[in-house]
């Protein structure tokens, strides 16, 4: 289901409304989008800042215990704007900023001017983002509804699911909940999926329940022994993911996924574009374009020559993806000029 899928995964990447939908509809056979959809209007899922200081979907549950558990990166996160919160009693913004999103869910816009009037010499944006650091804010509905839109307004976890914030965890329970989504990892794969340091002493209290391996490059990595772990030769189907998505974000050394030839092709500064994988690994961008209302045309741009048998599977992959994302619709299937690097 979209919601186990969500849990597997300790979220999805979120910093648009569309693609947590078009990563479930990578990852399930079956999906639909009004899934996710219903999920997030009955609270049992919501978009809130954690991992990397970007915005996730997660489960309810895993709101309330995985924001605790990163707030030491929102703190550190918060020492970058010490300048434009001179003066300001950040227990004090915690508590007025609390109050306003609980009293009506705002936008960071009326946040700010909120918080200005308590501190007028203070940096407005300063004041948005601090409370952000110390309160887990979450982005209400209709924000992040398929097929609707809404503005971004705010607020808390605890207000908007009912029920209180959870102590942070131990790490090491979120260890192992990593490992089975994303292993075998190295401590420096989860560090960079999660934002954090320090984490090696949680990889060695649970060393003796865990399996370990060297990758080519002497680096220990950890998994747990009834973690799958496919034979190289193992085909992998084609598969559309969205920009940011987790598969490409989720480890230090992304030669997993990205081969050293296609190193920095997927992004340009802090854009990241959708992507597409043949036989496990990144072979090139995607992008979906309107031709007229009720018909979309999907064009796939290839970093390298793809086969007659690849491009015949990543078409099929495109029309199920279509099919999936827009069902009742007309659409066009067309393979751009093969990206060469700039």
């Amino acid at each position: 289901t979209a919601k186990a899928a969500v849990e597997h995964l300790l979220g999805l990447q979120a910093q648009n409304v569309k693609p947590p939908y078009y990563a479930l509809a990578a990852r399930l056979e079956g999906f639909a989008p009004e899934e996710l959809s219903g999920l997030m209007a009955d609270r049992e899922v919501v978009r809130i800042v954690t991992m990397r200081s970007t915005i996730h979907t997660h489960t309810a549950a895993d709101t309330l215990t995985l924001r605790p558990l990163v707030q030491a990166a929102r703190d550190r996160e918060l020492t970058n704007f010490r300048k434009g919160l001179a003066g300001v009693d950040l227990d004090r913004l915690a508590l007025l900023a609390r109050d306003l999103v609980e009293t009506e869910p705002r936008t960071m816009k009326q946040l700010r001017e909120a918080l200005l009037e308590e501190w007028p010499d203070a940096d407005p944006q300063s004041l948005a983002i601090a409370a952000r650091c110390r309160l887990p804010l979450v982005q209400v509905t209709p924000r992040g509804l398929w097929g609707q839109s809404g503005q971004v307004a705010l607020t808390t976890a605890e207000h908007w699911l009912g029920r209180p914030a959870e102590p942070a965890p131990a790490p090491d329970a979120t260890v192992l909940r990593y490992l089975a989504a994303f292993g075998p990892a190295s401590v420096k794969d989860m560090q960079t999926w999660a934002g954090l340091t320090r984490l090696r002493e949680a990889f060695e209290r649970l060393r003796p329940q865990l399996l370990t391996f060297r990758d080519e490059h002497g680096v220990e990595l950890f998994d747990l022994p009834d973690a799958p772990r496919p034979a190289a030769d193992t085909p992998a189907p084609p598969r559309f993911l969205p920009e940011f998505d987790n598969l490409l974000l989720s480890h230090a050394d992304r030669t997993r996924v990205i081969p050293a030839e296609y190193w920095g092709r997927s992004w340009v500064g802090n854009m990241v574009y959708a992507t597409f994988l043949v036989d496990g690994f990144l072979a090139g961008v995607w992008k979906l374009e309107k031709d007229a209302p009720d018909t979309h045309a999907l064009v796939i741009e290839p970093f390298g020559k793809l086969t007659k048998g690849q491009r015949n599977e990543v078409t099929q992959e495109g029309a199920r993806m279509l099919a999936t994302m827009h069902p009742g619709t007309s659409y066009d299937i067309r393979f751009g000029t093969v990206v060469r690097p700039s």
